[in-house]
C-alpha cells in the first residue's frame, strides 16, 4: 500500500486455475485485507492468543455438533436414549459428545479470558467501542447457545435446570406468565420445549453467532487491533504508509498462533480422555439419569459457566429482583466503554486505583462462580450478596474513579517490556 498518488507496483497476472480463480473469487483480496496486509502491533503478549482459540473452538463446536445431530432425537422419549446410543453405539460416538461438551466449557473459558483482556488494555475504549459491543452480542448468543445445548440432553439436572431458567420469565409482573409459556411451548417443560430449543441450538442461534464473529473481525480490522500499551500504531508510518510499529498478521501471528492452538489441543485433549466430566463441573451426575419431573435433584445448579449470575440470582430474598440484577450483572459489560472515563487505555499506565477494582472484580467473579455451585443457605448466601456488591461496584462507581485517577505518561510508541 502507498501513501500520496503511489501506487502498489504492477503484478503480473496469475494463470491456470487460480488465474481463474481469482477472475472470479476476490480470495486474494481477503488474504490481502485481512492476512498478509493487515498490519498488528508487534507487541503482542500471551493475552492475545484468546481471540484466535476461541475461533477455534467455534470451529470444533460446530463441526462436533454436526456429528451429535445425525444421531440425536430431539422428543421427551427418545432424546436422553440417543445420547445414551451415542455414547455406546455410534463409531467414535463417546470422543465426539466429550468433544462437544469439554467444548462448551473451553469455549467459555477462553471467552472470559478474553473479556479480561479488553478490560486489562481498555480494548473496548475509543475507537474500538463498536468491537467490544458486537463481542458482548456475541457473548450473550453463546450463553443463550449454551442453555439451550445444556437442556438438550434430557438428563435431570438439564431438565430442572430448564425448569429453573425458563420460570424467571413468569417474575415479570403483567405478562410474565405467558412469557414463560411462550418460551416452553407448553404450561411446562415438555418434549415441545425441547425440539424447539433443539431448532435454536442447531440452526438459529449458529447462524447469527458466525454472522456476529464476521462482524467482530470486519470492525476490529477496521479500527485495527489493540496493544499492551495502548498505544495506537496507525499514527507513526512509514513513508510507504505502513505502520512503524506493526508487523503484518502472516505470517507472524498466524504461526504464534498455531503454537497456542498446539498448546490449547494438548490440554484439551488430556481433559476428553482422563476428565470429560471435570469433576461434574463440565457434565454434572444428576445429567446421566433421564429427567424425571417427579425427582428433584438434591440441589439445582447450572453448568459452571452460568454460576456468577445464578448466585447475584439467589443472593436476594425477591424473584424479581433476583433477576433484574442477574440481567443486569451482563448488561452492565455493554456500557464499559461509556463508564470509564479514564483517557489512559492501558492497565500499564493506570493509576492504582484502577487495578484494586479490577483486581477485586476478578475475584468477585470467580467467588460468585464458587458460590452458584453452593447451596443457597447460611454463609454462602451472606458471602454472595458481599460479592455482588463488589462486582456492580466495579461498574457502578466506575465513572468516578476512573475520572480523577492517577496515570502515568503514555509512550508514543509501543514498548517491548512484559
Amino acid at each position: 500500500m502507498a501513501n500520496g498518488n503511489e501506487t502498489e507496483p504492477s503484478k503480473a497476472p496469475a494463470t491456470g486455475l487460480s488465474g481463474w480463480l481469482e477472475a472470479r473469487f476476490p480470495g486474494h483480496k481477503f488474504v490481502r485485507e485481512h492476512l498478509t496486509g493487515y498490519w498488528a502491533p508487534k507487541n503482542f503478549n500471551f493475552w492475545y492468543f484468546f481471540g484466535s482459540l476461541a475461533l477455534v473452538v467455534l470451529i470444533v463446536q460446530i463441526v462436533s455438533g454436526i456429528f451429535l445431530a445425525m444421531n440425536y432425537t430431539p422428543s421427551e422419549e427418545a432424546a436422553f436414549a440417543s445420547i445414551e446410543y451415542i455414547m455406546r453405539e455410534v463409531e467414535w460416538g463417546w470422543l465426539i459428545r466429550y468433544m462437544h461438551s469439554t467444548g462448551a466449557s473451553a469455549f467459555f473459558i477462553i471467552i472470559y479470558l478474553h473479556m479480561f483482556r479488553g478490560m486489562l488494555y481498555g480494548s473496548y475504549k475509543k475507537p474500538r467501542e463498536l468491537v467490544w459491543l458486537i463481542g458482548m452480542l456475541i457473548y450473550v448468543l453463546l450463553m443463550a447457545e449454551g442453555f439451550f445445548g445444556y437442556v438438550l440432553p434430557w438428563g435431570n439436572m438439564s431438565y430442572w435446570g430448564a425448569q429453573v431458567i425458563v420460570s424467571l420469565f413468569s417474575a415479570i409482573p403483567g405478562v410474565g406468565d405467558g412469557l414463560a409459556e411462550w418460551v416452553r411451548g407448553d404450561y411446562s417443560i415438555s418434549g415441545i420445549t425441547l425440539n424447539r430449543f433443539f431448532a435454536l441450538h442447531v440452526v438459529a442461534l449458529p447462524l447469527l453467532l458466525v454472522m456476529l464473529v464476521y462482524a467482530h473481525i470486519m470492525a476490529l480490522h477496521e479500527v485495527g487491533s489493540n496493544n499492551p500499551d495502548g498505544v495506537e500504531i496507525k499514527k507513526k508510518k512509514r513513508a510507504d504508509g505502513t505502520p512503524l510499529d506493526g508487523i503484518p498478521f502472516h505470517p507472524y501471528y498466524t504461526y504464534k498462533d498455531m503454537v497456542g492452538v498446539g498448546v490449547f489441543l494438548i490440554i484439551f485433549c488430556a481433559v476428553i480422555f482422563f476428565a470429560p466430566t471435570f469433576g461434574g463441573l463440565f457434565l454434572e451426575k444428576p445429567n446421566f439419569e433421564p429427567a424425571n419431573a417427579l425427582s428433584t435433584p438434591e440441589h439445582i445448579a447450572p453448568v459452571w459457566y452460568f454460576t456468577p449470575y445464578y448466585a447475584i440470582l439467589r443472593a436476594v430474598p425477591d424473584k424479581l429482583t433476583g433477576a433484574l440484577l442477574m440481567g443486569l450483572a451482563i448488561v452492565m459489560f455493554f456500557f464499559l466503554p461509556w463508564l470509564d472515563r479514564c483517557k489512559v487505555k492501558s492497565i500499564r499506565y493506570r493509576g492504582t486505583i484502577y487495578k484494586v477494582f479490577l483486581g477485586a472484580f476478578a475475584v468477585s467473579f470467580v467467588a460468585l462462580a464458587y458460590l452458584g455451585l453452593q447451596p443457597a443457605e447460611g454463609l454462602y448466601v451472606v458471602l454472595a450478596r458481599l460479592f455482588t456488591v463488589i462486582y456492580f461496584a466495579f461498574f457502578l462507581l466506575m465513572p468516578v474513579y476512573t475520572r480523577f485517577e492517577k496515570t502515568r505518561p503514555v509512550p508514543e510508541r509501543v514498548t517491548g517490556h512484559a
